[in-house]
């Protein structure tokens, strides 16, 4: 009779399941090459962010369809982190797949890039724009239609001659990029929670330019 009037009146514990169906969903998007070979690549920053997230937060990504992901939950809401594992001019595909399969609304989807047209280290997060030539960017709007998403762009500056764009954007960071960086990856980790808990415009306007 107790157990019953507990279960009628009580707060009933929900699984794990039940809880993530119920969390507001976010999909955090790190653009990236996979391999060795370009890890410390300026064109990797949109993985070197997420996977400073993952180690700040103790979480660990692991290998699924299309990328690897991973999830953290905070204030309830659930941030579903992946890198694409497509390489770069295909990671529409990750984007298009996750955002279905998790039924995350377009709004609340985040892109990290690098941008060559921003001075090194400068952050920018927009809620549209062209590719600019990115083909990461170029396959994601190819994929959903559309210009208009939330994107977080990195700078990483256009200091090569002429020709080398290539080489540069695959080159590694400078020993002076490197000891900025991880006060610019502390930063992107704000961003990411900033976005996710108070909204992309309150994110835009604390941190743009900053």
């Amino acid at each position: 009779m107790f157990k019953f009037l507990d279960w009628l009146f009580g707060k009933r514990k929900t699984t794990s399941t039940e809880d993530d169906s119920i969390m507001k969903k976010y999909l955090i998007v790190g653009l990236g090459n996979i391999g060795e070979k370009y890890e410390n690549t300026r064109h990797n920053i949109g993985f070197k962010i997420v996977d400073h997230f993952a180690k700040k937060e103790e979480v660990i990504f692991k290998t699924e369809k299309l990328a690897d992901k991973v999830e953290y939950k905070l204030k309830g809401r659930l941030f579903i982190f992946i890198k694409p594992n497509t390489y770069m001019n295909l990671s529409g595909k990750a984007v298009q797949f996750w955002l279905t399969k998790e039924n995350i609304p377009l709004e609340n989807l985040l892109v990290i890039t690098d941008d060559l047209n921003l001075p090194f280290g400068s952050l920018r997060i927009k809620t549209k724009g062209s590719d600019g030539g990115h083909n990461g960017l170029k396959d994601i709007q190819d994929k959903l239609n559309t210009s208009t998403y939330n994107r977080f762009r990195f700078g990483i500056s256009d200091s090569f001659g002429k020709g080398r764009q290539v080489d540069y954007v695959l080159g590694e960071w400078t020993e002076e990029e490197q000891e900025k960086l991880q006060e610019r990856l502390t930063k992107s980790v704000e961003i990411i929670k900033s976005f996710v808990l108070s909204g992309i415009n309150n994110t835009m306007n604390t941190f743009n330019g900053k």
